[in-house]
């Protein structure tokens, strides 16, 4: 069964560190993506939002951070899995 691939790609991460991809011969574009999503899935959602050809897609599952609450109970912030996208030379997507 596949999803919509808004389904798997939750939002662009346009943070200084994430956007320093994106002036080299091949751009790389950083996202965050549905926990449960692969690689397969991810390289077709992004082809399919974006009409670009994805050469490499690396992830990372980031834990979320122990905050303490107003009291003293220990809450935590939620999971969340990354993936950078390489595309092929000369492409580009415009997220702003």
């Amino acid at each position: 069964m596949s999803r919509h691939p808004y389904e798997i790609l939750v939002r662009p991460l346009l943070t200084e560190k994430a956007s320093a991809g994106n002036d080299q011969k091949c751009p790389q574009y950083a996202f965050q993506v549905a926990i449960d999503a692969n690689k397969i899935q991810i390289r077709r959602a992004i082809e399919a939002a974006f009409s670009v050809e994805v050469v490499k897609v690396n992830t990372v599952r980031v834990l979320g951070k122990r905050k303490r609450l107003r009291t003293r109970k220990q809450g935590k912030r939620a999971d969340w899995k990354k993936a950078v996208v390489t595309l092929k030379e000369g492409q580009e997507i415009n997220l702003l």
